[in-house]
């Protein structure tokens, strides 16, 4: 919906105004449009290096929906080969075709962002595909792709640019790697690969290429999942190592040069050596030496930094953290300018998840044009890692808990389990696993959820809602399980770890 032409009718041309198309800025604008106020949103979505392009609809669209679909893909394939257990007959050699993946996923993407311009139009929010750059407190200047700018105004400002991966500043790094967003634009598989980080987002790129049959390798800088609970990310690290993924530990990547190569690949799309540029990737391992190992696809995953850097935040005094370009907010997501806010990924210190970016935006809105006085929670987020194995957690580690209320104050219950539909084909007997860790003297109320196992995030959904309301470890034993269901281990944990390790040290286990 293109903004209108002709005189305003107040003191600024609109009342909000939204820079960047992320999942918490459409939000606001959503709600805000419904509360009768006047909404434009400026989304530019810059490609990447190399040239993957991003559409409207921030996080949703451009990250969330791809890892879905390519975490989905991956799990097909182990589930064919369950299949036979189950009675399936397959006739014919099954393959995979990387680029029937990678075109169904970009037309998906292209209908969802088509059908959310529609949805922008019906609920009243102006939008133009345009870069914004704050030029003046309330004056944003928008650049379209033509080059065309204009300039609007504003009485209150909302930023949602998101985040993007980062390059390392390695020789090499920026001409030869590629990113996660960068995935779907290769022609053909990725080949051998190298993962850089341990992050969920590398962890979740080494999964889903493993699942598809490529030969992938994870170099950790310098841990796995950091930031998550440490016993958990350690389940994960392990399942993925005897599924066949190769860990490099102790290592830092160099420098990654191109060299001609030959490599077979691996689907039906040729049945014959493919003659590719190789990269020739040095790295550096523990005792100081260089060594070097050639590899088809190098992929980093180090980290994101927020897209801030161009949009004029330092022409009004909004201040920003200089390593990642982060917003510094308050309690009610308000920069050091009263009239400018930020929301979602771009916000320093806080959480980042979709859901909560919807929700922080939506809550926002409302405490500017309903007069509500809720502000977001950040505490409690729940998340989802989209490996192999799926982990999803809602509140706090075990390190965090042990931390914050001491170890004689926490009891953390565990138990692994086994998913009745991996029975018949015997798959990963103890692999599925979950803990739920509470704070004793608060008639054990919990203090962090954790499922590791396939659905995790849709078994945890339900257990979130529950946390809110300060769950303790005796109501959850009084709730009823689904069975057969997996999401029924969590209503009856007896087995702590204080028992598991004292049976350990006696030899029973």
């Amino acid at each position: 919906m293109e903004p209108p032409a002709g005189p305003s009718l107040g003191p600024y041309d609109y009342d909000l105004l939204v820079i960047g198309g992320g999942s918490g800025g459409l939000a606001v604008a959503k709600e805000a449009a419904g509360l009768r106020r006047k909404v434009l949103i400026l989304d530019l979505g810059a490609p990447s290096l190399r040239g993957a392009k991003r559409v409207l609809g921030g996080s949703t669209l451009n990250v969330d929906s791809v890892r879905k679909f390519l975490q989905h893909s991956s799990l097909l394939g182990k589930a064919l080969q369950d299949s036979e257990n189950y009675g399936w007959k397959l006739k014919d050699h099954v393959s995979h075709s990387w680029t029937q993946l990678v075109e169904a996923v970009e037309e998906q993407r292209r209908r969802s962002s088509e059908e959310l311009r529609r949805e922008l139009k019906r609920c009243g929010v102006f939008y133009l595909n345009a870069r914004g750059e704050i030029v003046a407190p309330h004056t944003v200047e928008a650049t379209e792709v033509s080059g065309r700018k204009r300039r609007v105004t504003a009485e209150t400002l909302v930023v949602a640019t998101g985040d993007r991966p980062q390059y390392l500043g390695v020789p090499g790094g920026a001409e030869f790697c590629i990113t996660s967003e960068d995935l779907l634009c290769l022609p053909r598989p990725p080949g051998r690969t190298l993962v850089v980080g341990g992050s969920a987002e590398g962890l979740e790129c080494a999964g889903f290429l493993f699942g598809l049959g490529v030969q992938v390798s994870v170099m950790l800088q310098p841990d796995v999942l950091p930031g998550f609970d440490r016993k958990m990310a350690q389940k994960i690290e392990n399942h993925m190592l005897v599924s066949g993924v190769d860990f490099l530990y102790h290592c830092s990547l160099d420098k990654v040069e191109q060299t001609e190569g030959s490599s077979d690949d691996f689907t039906s799309e040729t049945l014959q050596p493919v003659s590719r540029k190789a990269l020739r990737v040095t790295f550096i391992t523990k005792e100081g030496q260089s060594e070097q190992e050639d590899f088809d696809t190098v992929l980093l995953a180090v980290g994101k930094r927020a897209c801030t850097s161009d949009i004029g935040l330092e022409c009004v005094g909004v201040q920003s953290r200089q390593d990642s370009g982060k917003v510094l907010v308050n309690e009610r997501d308000q920069t050091g300018v009263d009239h400018i806010y930020a929301i979602g990924s771009v916000q320093h210190g806080r959480p980042s998840t979709t859901g909560l970016s919807v929700h922080a935006g939506t809550l926002l809105a409302r405490r500017l044009y309903r007069g509500d006085s809720i502000l977001c929670d950040y505490t409690n987020v729940p998340t989802v890692v989209l490996t192999p194995l799926e982990y999803a957690a809602c509140g706090l580690s075990e390190e965090r808990a042990n931390l914050t209320f001491g170890e004689d104050s926490v009891e953390v219950y565990h138990s692994y389990y086994w998913p009745l539909e991996w029975e018949l084909p015997a798959r990963n007997k103890n692999s599925c696993y979950v803990k739920v860790i509470c704070h004793i003297p608060d008639q054990e109320r919990v203090l962090g959820l954790h499922v590791m196992g396939p659905n995790a995030g849709d078994v945890l959904q339900g257990f979130v809602a529950a946390m809110k309301c300060g769950l303790t470890k005796e109501q959850l034993d009084a709730t009823v399980g689904i069975h057969p269901g997996s999401a029924q281990v969590l209503t009856s944990l007896t087995q702590t770890q204080r028992m598991s390790e004292a049976l350990m040290v006696r030899g029973n286990c």
